[in-house]
Formats: C-alpha cells, structure tokens, sequence
C-alpha cells in the first residue's frame, strides 16, 4: 500500500514539472506561430500517441449517447481552456498567469455548493474570499501592464472548473486513455475547420512554420499528452486529498522557469498574492 502510495505521489510530481514546463514551451512557440496552431499540435499530437495505444492494448474508448455527448463537450472545455491558457502567456509572466489560473479550486468549491448543494461549510468559504483577494493582487500589476488580458486565466479557472466536473460525472465510466484518445480526435477536426474557416483571425492564422520548431512542436504536444495522463494515473494510486495539496508545486516550479528561461519574476504585490492563494488553497484542502 505504501508504494502504491509513494508511486501516486511520483506520477503527481511529474505532472507538477511536466505541466509548467509545457506551458513555458507554449509561450517561447507562440512569438513565432498562432495560439491555434499550437492547441492543433497539442490535440495531434495526443491522438497520434493514444490512438495506437487503443488499438494495440484494447482500451475502450467510450460510448453510448450520453458519454458521447459529455466527452464532445469536455473536449471543447479542453479547447477552450488550453486557447485561454496559451493566449494568457502571451501577455503575462509565467507564473502569474499559472497562479492566477490557482483561482480554480475555488470556483469548483463554489459551483460544488449551488449546482450540486455540496455541504462547503464557513471555513472552506473564507478560504475562497482569501485566495480571491491573493488572485486580485496578483491580477492588479498585471491589470495595469496589459489591461483585458490579464482576466484570460480567470477564464481558464472557470472553464477548467466546469471540465472537472464533467470528467467528474464520467470518470467511473470511462478510461482515462480512451477518453483522452477519442477527445483528441474529436478535437483535432474542430479546431483545424476552424483555421481553415478563419485564416485572418489572429488567434487562428496559418503562419509559416520555422523548420526548428517542429521538434519544439512535437514536445510540446508529448509533454501535454503525457502530464495530463500522470495527474489521471496519480489518482489510481493514492487519495486526491493526499495528492491535491501537490499541484500547488506547479507555481514555484513556474516561478523558477520564468527567472531561468524569460528572467521574469513576479513582483512584491503578485508574490503576496501566490502566497494567499497558495495557503488558501491548502487550508481548503486541509
């Protein structure tokens, strides 16, 4: 039971680096190519290494109505948060946007207590007023940097919060592999119409491609894949209480990729508010 436990908590550490890691990558590529183009890549990429995973070890993939249409929408969930979470890196600091994008526990706890009528109870709820005032201070400087986008991982707070919900409502049906397997082919046409329908827009435009930056490319798409599949194996091996309170590695990890890679770090004001939403968050946890 122990190494089953010691192996769940090494799958959550590697999502932990492993998820950053990705995201810095995504903010080096998005300079040169559009956010499109990168969450393209991403979807490819993951249904190129599961597709043949399904095939060669029989995983089911889901199906009947109902799982169908729930992995259809958890998938444009999926869309949707990782365009907002690419588009915010091209505005903010690495580790104030992944901080800020921290907010979301809280609005899983929100929506758990008025869509679910979970019991939250004082406690958990002044825990949500503090890591929202944490998630204000480190918006504020950025707020006045760059105006507007500096709300976008709020939106990957709350779409990442209604994409837990729904994976929450599948889980016990589904496997993992297939899931993710038929989300990436379920998202890959989607978003290609979409730059096909849409070349001028900005967020989706066709750009030439730097012939160094397939491998970075293929990386970024490996890196996604396979984090996202460490957090879902984590948890077949240890309890989400003992491993929830390790995401928050994701932000001092970020916070040192910023200073080695972009030599960013978070200011005064931001840094006292990683640290409330961080200890917000793990009192919550508590």
């Amino acid at each position: 039971m122990i190494d089953r436990l010691f192996l769940g908590i090494l799958l959550m550490l590697g999502f932990c680096v492993l998820a950053p890691l990705g995201d810095a990558m995504a903010k080096v590529l998005g300079a040169d190519m559009s956010v499109g183009f990168l969450v393209l890549v991403r979807f490819t990429v993951q249904a190129a290494l599961l597709l043949p995973l399904v095939w060669l070890l029989k995983y089911p993939m889901p199906q009947g109505a109902r799982l169908i249409r729930l992995t259809a929408f958890r998938t444009v969930l999926h869309i949707a948060g990782i365009t907002l979470m690419f588009s915010s890196l091209q505005y903010l600091e690495l580790a104030d946007a992944i901080a800020i994008a921290f907010v979301m526990p809280f609005i899983m706890l929100l929506l758990g207590k008025v869509y679910l009528n979970e019991d939250v109870g004082p406690h958990r709820l002044a825990a949500c007023a503090v890591g929202f005032v944490g998630t204000l201070l480190v918006v504020q400087p950025n707020f006045v940097q760059v105006g507007l986008p500096a709300l976008l991982p709020v939106g990957v707070a709350v779409v990442f919060a209604l994409f837990m919900l729904v994976t929450r409502a599948i889980a016990k049906d589904v496997d993992p592999i297939g899931l993710q397997a038929l989300s990436g082919v379920m998202a890959v046409p989607a978003v290609g119409l979409a730059m096909i329908l849409f070349p001028e827009t900005p967020l989706l435009a066709i750009k030439s491609i730097p012939d160094n930056a397939w491998l970075l490319l293929a990386i970024l798409g490996c890196m996604g894949t396979v984090a996202h599949l460490l957090m879902t194996w984590s948890l077949r091996f240890a309890p989400s209480t003992t491993l929830a309170p390790m995401q928050y590695l994701e932000i001092p990890v970020a916070t040192v990729l910023g200073l080695l890679v972009f030599a960013q770090f978070p200011n005064a004001m931001a840094l006292a508010g990683i640290v409330l939403i961080m200890g917000a968050g793990l009192y919550m946890i508590h």
